[in-house]
């Protein structure tokens, strides 16, 4: 078993490698083997891995590349996010990738789809739409034929039709790979210090670029890692930060925030790699049904996914409450309209039950954080005093 520093190095290689060598090497390594590109933030990537592909998260380009040509495709007023991606597919980081997703967050994603369409990047491109009925036989109808269709693209690649122990399969493996993570987020919320969220952060993000029997291992010599001492514990509070489910927030922002004397104890950076909660079935007879269903009654909240009947902002106080934080950190991209549009109603749910928060916005290459520490350790130092 590799040493945990070690572990988190190669992590932050992989996660931040704009070349995404890790995929590309998967691929070579067998003919019919196919790279789906995805945009944030979930797709259910068990149908992708049953059709021999692997599925990587196209989360932007950080600090790591500089946007030039990506301006020029979109206006100054919206987010950092798709001027990043389209920099990255003019520049070629993108040809090893056969197809791409786009689920539905919102226009700036819906618009790049379409951008990626006319450019001929991939041999398909999808936008990836998710029912706003939560009835089986409307939205659930709705979502198999989503899914049907993104194999039919696949299919359409590289000929491999999926049968239902393969799915099975892939949903196994997944199960395993949520609930690994999940136990790594247990184990941080009574001693965070043993990993700080830079850290959750690099082994998360690159398990977006890997196949998922590779992740599961480093998941597992995580946990067996973690499980023991590691690290001192600090005077922090405790906070769950939201608002990132797309765009991801510069490193040095997360940083800024547990050097400001906060321990992040849930987060919604890699959400997709958390969207469904609990497992899914995986010894189904129709497995496109379970996932339909999983979806339909196991999914977390988000700005960018419709929550009738289930309030996102009731579901917040929830986890505040399950992970006996002591506040919440709203953290949105600069021209986040789910986000920013969620924002107060998240606020007046926080309010009304009593939790502290308080809330910054960022764009992905976004490089001086001392005032969002300054206002972060603020918020630290009033909880300790008063709250």
């Amino acid at each position: 078993m590799k040493s945990l520093d070690q572990i988190i190095a190669e992590c932050e290689e992989i996660a931040f490698d704009l070349k995404f060598s890790r995929a590309r090497k998967w691929k070579d390594e067998q003919d019919n083997r196919v790279i789906v590109g995805y945009l944030p933030t979930y797709v259910p990537r068990e149908i992708i891995h049953a059709a021999n592909g692997i599925s990587v998260g196209i989360m932007g380009t950080g600090d790591r590349k500089q946007i030039i040509k990506g301006d020029a495709y979109y206006q100054s007023y919206i987010c950092h996010l798709p001027r990043g991606v389209i920099e990255m597919a003019l520049d070629n980081n993108l040809d090893a990738f056969d197809g791409f997703l786009f689920p539905a967050i919102c226009d700036c994603i819906r618009n790049l789809s379409g951008m990626f369409k006319l450019s001929k990047k991939g041999k398909f491109q999808r936008y990836f739409d998710y029912p706003q009925n939560f009835s089986s036989s409307i939205g659930g109808k709705f979502y198999i034929q989503e899914l049907e269709k993104v194999l039919e693209d696949i299919f359409n690649v590289n000929g491999v039709r999926v049968t239902a122990k393969a799915l099975n399969h892939s949903i196994g493996l997944y199960n395993k790979n949520r609930h690994l993570i999940e136990t790594i987020y247990t184990i941080r919320q009574s001693t965070p210090w043993r990993l700080s969220a830079v850290e959750t952060y690099y082994i998360l993000r690159a398990g977006q670029c890997m196949p998922v029997e590779d992740h599961n291992d480093i998941l597992e010599q995580v946990v067996a890692h973690i499980q023991k001492e590691r690290g001192e514990p600090m005077d922090n509070i405790r906070v769950v930060v939201s608002g990132s489910f797309c765009e991801q927030p510069p490193i040095g922002l997360i940083k800024s925030i547990e050097l400001a004397g906060c321990y992040i104890l849930d987060d919604d950076f890699m959400l997709g790699s958390r969207f469904i909660q609990g497992n899914i079935t995986d010894d189904s007879e129709d497995p496109l049904h379970a996932l339909s269903e999983a979806y339909l009654h196991q999914s977390t909240f988000s700005s960018a996914f419709y929550d009738v009947g289930n309030p996102k902002g009731k579901r917040l106080v929830e986890l505040v409450r399950k992970r006996a934080s002591d506040g919440i950190i709203f953290c949105a991209a600069s021209f986040c309209d789910p986000a920013l549009l969620d924002r107060p109603e998240l606020q007046k749910e926080a309010d009304a039950a009593g939790i502290p928060h308080i809330n910054f916005q960022f764009h992905e290459n976004t490089g001086q954080f001392k005032i969002i520490k300054e206002q972060a350790g603020t918020f630290s130092d009033s909880i300790k005093l008063w709250a």
